[in-house]
């Protein structure tokens, strides 16, 4: 029986720059940061890589983690940062918020390049779609009494 999401993973070029993204900007927590070197067993056997590298972190917020890896081996290929939402693959991630347009206003001027401002999607929701310093699309969304 599957009980609940424990965590989401994402993959970067750079580990630190995408968890102080998660940390300053939308008020993840880390946990200590973890990793292995070529050579292990287990960690090929897990990602199904060879000579596997990487440095990682875990970052919570409330019920909510999001796992950050930085491979340095097998050399990664770079995502495209601009990847339409309609392709294969993980779309987005969403926060509920409580104040969208505050939330837009304070991540737009931290540098978060949103698709659009707000919208409504039906009298009770609101939402709007932006990126992360790596492109991986943000949904915010606003859902009136709750």
């Amino acid at each position: 029986m599957i009980k609940t999401i424990h965590h989401a993973a994402i993959s970067t070029g750079n580990l630190d720059r995408l968890a102080a993204f998660y940390q300053d900007s939308m008020g993840f927590e880390a946990a200590p940061e973890f990793g292995w070197d070529k050579g292990s067993p287990v960690a090929d056997s897990i990602t199904g890589l060879s000579d596997s590298a990487a440095r990682a972190t875990m970052l919570q917020l409330e019920d909510f983690r999001i796992e950050l890896f930085e491979f340095s081996s097998p050399p990664p290929k770079s995502g495209d940062p601009n990847r339409p939402v309609c392709d294969h693959g993980i779309t987005h991630l969403c926060f509920t918020v409580e104040d969208l347009d505050t939330e837009y206003e304070r991540l737009q001027s931290s540098g978060m390049v949103f698709h659009c401002s707000p919208q409504s999607m039906g009298p009770d929701t609101r939402v709007t779609y932006g990126r992360d310093p790596d492109g991986n699309v943000i949904e915010l969304m606003e859902i009136k009494g709750n």
